[in-house]
């Protein structure tokens, strides 16, 4: 690069018009309405040089440094324009590739600082924090048929199970000092697994930029940027490209609750609290000590809105999942009494917040209307998942963070107590349907001394193994759609590490592979019939046949589509005790086949069961006149539907 390099005001260059940033920008910007600020805001080559512009209004001086002028401040200053907050200006002979950073003189006690731009569309392999001039306008997308059509996909009522995807972690290459495999690298192999194991969905952990690789992206500093620890953003796109050509849905984690506290980051960005919240029990989180974005500044509304809609336009993600809503929710989210500000009415409740995500998801659903949006929310936050119109978030989905610690509760019982704790798996139904639920086994329960999902289960071996097929099967026979955490199906022992590959050599041993087999199994099932699915989020999709019988720790209930012919009966055994001329009262007389039974010998169970089906006889059970009589085999679950 030329250390000559010419700088010029935007006003002063004639290619400046398309990316200048005008009235109506710096109106929407104030507004908090601004879709696409990246279009103006950030850095943008052509031909000649480079555009820059960047939001700092209580900067002093404002400049561009970088390997043409040797790092130093001043020699490529933008200008101020107006009084908007935003500076702009353009530098000759740069392009493309260049490393920079903008220099920020505040006017707040003379500080100084370089910042990465928050804008930037690429930033340097961490532990490098230099921005990156990119543009991403020349990747040839291959997925138009995916995106005509994947209104369908995203309807409540199609079939939704999530292969949840730490892309650093799936598979690493040993050989080559254990690093992770590369976006490219990683699309075939990736994308056929999840094709084999029938999922419908995969989401991504964050893969916007971050400094810290601990943090599993959920720190984030590059609010535009792929990280560069896998290639570049045209790498990424082929990545969800190939997805899409496998009909396989992409859902990327979004992170608009804080960021990091980096210097080089957004904290502290023009002097002052730009992006955080200028006092600290609003604009710092003592748990996770990073800073809190201010939600009721415009300005950084339009930054997040922006954010969110670069994802959906740019990058053909189909869905974001929206991390840490409970902590936007909650003014003393984490905090002790005192250490947080009630709200213009007392209370605890984030206004600006509810606001914010709320203007989020109508400007999702006017610009990109195929995608979903799904909430991170453990509280009882009301109509998280109805329309905005209708007092609620606007959220198309949202976690069952109940359901999980219920479920996982009850489950590291001892059997011989689960009768006593029968209500863990029942009470769900007091709000199965108060919204539309994802039901999450998710990273965060195989992390941080909580134990592997195998290792959470009780007894020996064998009923260990047994305990992680029940699970797993009452999970997908459930009202709501499904999450699993990537690794799960291999029933590895440990907990996940980030730092080492999955357990892929755990193939090797039947026990391992068969549970594997069985969420595959579980994943035909669940696109197939359709009353797995059709109502998952609806009160007439699940039709409880037993739900008392604490005694035997059995609960039995029907799944049911729209045709209310669609039946397929659950039958679930937490015990180890098999239950011989188990009567279950049924709809319609015929015969009924197994289409699932977890103690199959193919997913390594003791092979007790019905012999593949049972017919109906005329003895009256469950308010019906026909019933069958079945044999309900150790810690094992039945899916059964009548023949037609």
């Amino acid at each position: 690069m030329k250390k000559t390099a010419k700088v010029h005001a935007v006003a002063d260059h004639p290619e400046a018009g398309e990316h200048g940033f005008g009235e109506l920008d710096a109106h929407l910007m104030r507004e908090g309405k601004h879709p696409r600020l990246y279009e103006k805001l950030g850095a943008h080559p052509d031909a000649a040089g480079t555009q820059f512009a960047v939001w700092a209004p209580h900067a002093k001086a404002i400049s561009v440094i970088g390997d043409w002028n040797q790092w130093t401040p001043g020699v490529s200053p933008l200008q101020p324009i107006a009084d908007t907050g935003v500076w702009q200006g353009r530098v000759d002979a740069i392009g493309r590739g260049a490393l920079y950073k903008i220099h920020v003189t505040s006017k707040h006690r003379n500080y100084q600082v370089a910042k990465a731009d928050p804008f930037a569309l690429r930033h340097e392999v961490a532990p490098g924090t230099a921005s990156v001039i990119w543009t991403i306008e020349d990747y040839l997308w291959r997925d138009a048929v995916w995106m005509k059509t994947r209104g369908q996909v995203s309807d409540r009522s199609a079939p939704m199970s999530i292969y949840e995807v730490h892309l650093g972690s799936w598979m690493r290459v040993p050989e080559d000092g254990n690093r992770s495999l590369t976006y490219r690298e990683i699309a075939p192999k990736l994308v056929d697994y999840v094709k084999q194991l029938g999922f419908t969905h995969v989401e991504l952990m964050p893969l916007t930029e971050h400094p810290f690789f601990g943090s599993w992206g959920y720190e984030t500093t590059g609010y535009f940027a792929a990280t560069s620890r896998y290639g570049t953003p045209e790498d990424l796109m082929a990545l969800i490209d190939a997805f899409h050509q496998a009909g396989i849905a992409v859902i990327l984690d979004w992170v608009p609750a804080h960021f990091p506290t980096d210097e080089h980051g957004l904290v502290y960005f023009d002097g002052t609290p730009l992006y955080e919240h200028p006092d600290r029990k609003l604009g710092f989180h003592p748990e996770w000590d990073t800073s809190i974005f201010d939600f009721g500044r415009q300005e950084v509304r339009s930054f997040l809105l922006s954010s969110a809609l670069f994802w959906l336009d740019k990058f053909h993600i189909d869905g974001l999942r929206v991390d840490g809503v409970a902590s936007m929710l909650y003014r003393d989210y984490g905090r002790k009494p005192g250490e947080w500000i009630p709200n213009s009415k007392g209370g605890n409740e984030y206004f600006e917040a509810v606001e914010l995500l709320q203007r989020l998801n109508e400007a999702i659903g006017r610009e990109q209307p195929d995608a979903v949006t799904i909430a991170e929310e453990s509280t009882a936050w009301p109509k998280v998942t109805r329309p905005v119109t209708d007092g609620g978030l606007g959220f198309d989905f949202k976690w069952d963070m109940g359901w999980m610690h219920d479920t996982l509760t009850y489950f590291a019982r001892d059997p011989i107590h689960r009768r006593h704790h029968h209500n863990e798996l029942t009470k769900r139904g007091m709000w199965a349907f108060s919204e539309a639920f994802v039901l999450p086994l998710s990273h965060d329960e195989v992390v941080h001394g909580k134990g592997s999902l195998l290792n959470k289960m009780p007894g020996d071996r064998w009923q260990k193994f047994a305990n992680l097929r029940l699970l797993l099967a009452y999970m997908y026979s459930q009202p709501g759609k499904k999450l699993l955490f990537m690794g799960s199906e291999l029933a590895p022992w440990g907990e996940w590490n980030h730092d080492s590959s999955l357990d892929w050599h755990l193939l090797n041993e039947p026990s391992h592979r068969q549970i594997q087999l069985l969420v595959g199994t579980l994943n035909h099932l669940h696109r197939s019939q359709r009353a797995m699915h059709e109502l998952d989020c609806e009160p007439a999709g699940l039709h409880w046949l037993d739900a008392d019988d604490a005694e035997h720790s059995v609960l039995a209930y029907e799944r049911v589509g729209r045709d209310p012919n669609d039946r397929i009966i659950a039958v679930h055994n937490f015990t180890p005790i098999p239950r011989y001329n188990y009567r279950i009262g049924v709809a319609v007389p015929g015969v009924y086949d197994e289409l699932l039974n977890t103690d199959s010998v193919d997913f390594g169970g003791s092979g007790m069961g019905n012999l593949g089906s049972v017919e109906t006889s005329p003895a009256r059970a469950h308010r019906r006149e026909v019933s069958i009589s079945l044999t309900l085999p150790p810690l094992g679950s039945l899916l059964l539907r009548r023949r037609s």
